[in-house]
């Protein structure tokens, strides 16, 4: 595409250069990336300012930059676009240089502090069941079809998505469910994507270390559905005490699903055990293979998107049943004397107390529930407390460990996380920072019936320690010490 085209499409102050000889064939703001004829988007980043690598973007063969301000040197044959939004102009050059694909799939987005991951996997495997082509674009993976592609974040950057919903439309894709994160929200990352629909599951205590407080936070989520289409549906979670402030200045037709509310969509749990649940999904029963309350949520919310979508009922009821769960939320495994282990995603207060809530809720009234965690480096502090009070306070004994310690020291984190715990609170607590040797002691302990909960890394197979991210897989590390 020539730049004197693009131009004409996106929010430009002015040039300096000659931009009818420009000539793009793609797009990056990442200058290691660069070769002749991609275009560079100089956007500010949390750590690094994308200013400060115009030059090595230009010796690389870039010969278009695309900034919010100009350098203080011009370089004769390279044309500069100053653009007010860097991070709105990558968004929008994006989709209009994959000729904007997201306008050419049913595209479902699903935001929310928790159930994320497991609404649009859900989606998506009941989509795949159903013969139906259909892309996924989540925190665990991205699928185009049954092909598995791997994810590094919750929602990619604009050039990613464009760059998957393009490759879906071309595989004839129909449908695309894709988490929404308030990251990608805030950073302009889905801009210009033309959603369907969106789906709100529940907001709560979350990513305070970077929205600074938690007013900022929802309207940052309330953004998203602001911005939606007229056409387009908001499913909200009539249960959660924001649901309308989510919803206020939309233009997008509102639906609400709820367990305690009254909407369109309504959900009861008669029946829940560690094997699955029986639910009353608008008067009709279908038992689960899934158990707890949030994931009754879940389902809901699965089932609501696809009666807007137009799918018949019956058919609907029949494939819930058959669903499994994402990778790493309530994984179970079975080791000696019937103890039971579950593995979960869950690393935020509100997930913590709906997690043992539902652990409780099924567990033998003899058999003791140990409960394994650690809180991540570099993130929202305020929470770490917390998360250990609502583990101590709902389980019989807890291990404090390492998780993605990043550039933390564990001790500190460790320490954060004991910080308004009593002697009392402390008497059902063990540390060990080796993760590894935590997920042995937690086995040790456990006997007849006993639930062990390993929560905070679910899927991930990694553990990051001063920037590297080393093997480290909770799930195979317990099967091996099954074994």
């Amino acid at each position: 595409m020539k730049l004197n085209t693009l131009i004409n499409q996106i929010d430009t102050i002015s040039i300096k250069g000659n931009d009818a000889i420009v000539e793009i064939i793609d797009v990056t703001f990442d200058s290691r990336k660069v070769k002749r004829g991609v275009a560079f988007v100089a956007i500010t980043g949390e750590k690094d300012d994308g200013f400060n690598y115009i030059d090595s973007a230009i010796r690389k063969g870039s010969n278009l930059i695309i900034s919010e301000k100009y350098p203080s040197e011009i370089i004769k044959g390279i044309t500069y676009v100053l653009v007010k939004n860097a991070s709105k102009s990558l968004a929008h050059i994006s989709s209009i240089l994959f000729q904007h694909p997201s306008r050419k799939i049913c595209l479902i987005g699903v935001t929310g502090t928790n159930g994320k991951t497991t609404v649009v996997t859900l989606l998506h495997q009941l989509f795949i069941n159903l013969g139906i082509s259909a892309g996924l674009l989540s925190t665990i993976e991205d699928k185009i079809n049954q092909e598995t592609f791997p994810s590094t974040h919750t929602t990619g950057d604009s050039i990613h998505i464009n760059k998957m919903l393009s490759k879906m439309v071309l595989a004839g894709c129909e449908f695309c469910f894709m988490e929404v994160s308030s990251h990608a929200i805030h950073q302009n990352r889905i801009k210009y994507l033309d959603f369907d629909g969106a789906v709100f599951t529940n907001i709560s205590h979350e990513h305070l270390d970077y929205h600074k407080n938690f007013l900022n936070y929802i309207n940052t989520k309330k953004l998203f559905f602001q911005e939606l289409k007229s056409t387009a549906f908001s499913l909200i979670n009539e249960d959660d005490k924001n649901a309308g402030v989510m919803i206020s200045n939309s233009k997008s037709r509102k639906v609400t699903y709820s367990l305690k509310s009254m909407s369109e969509y309504r959900c009861k749990i008669k029946e829940n055990t560690i094997d699955g649940m029986l639910l009353d999904i608008n008067n009709d029963d279908v038992w689960v293979r899934q158990t707890g309350m949030f994931n009754a949520y879940n389902l809901l919310a699965v089932f609501s998107v696809c009666r807007e979508l137009g799918f018949d009922k019956d058919d609907l009821l029949l494939q819930l049943s058959n669903l499994e769960s994402a990778a790493g939320r309530f994984q179970t495994l079975k080791a000696h004397n019937n103890v039971t282990i579950i593995f979960d995603y869950a690393h935020t207060p509100d997930a913590f107390s709906n997690i043992l809530l539902a652990v409780n809720g099924i567990k033998e009234k003899s058999a003791r529930l140990i409960m394994l965690f650690g809180c991540g480096g570099d993130r929202d502090k305020t929470k770490r407390s917390k998360m250990t009070s609502i583990a101590v306070n709902f389980s019989d004994k807890v291990v404090l460990t390492s998780d993605n310690p990043r550039t933390e020291d564990p001790k500190k984190i460790v320490n954060d996380m004991m910080s308004e715990l009593s002697q009392e609170m402390m008497n059902k607590v063990i540390v060990n920072l080796d993760r590894e040797q935590a997920l042995y002691t937690a086995m040790q302990l456990a006997s007849n019936n006993d639930i062990i909960l390993v929560a905070g890394k679910g899927h991930e197979k990694y553990q990051e320690i001063d920037g590297v991210k080393y093997p480290f897989d909770d799930v195979e590390i317990i099967k091996k010490k099954i074994k």
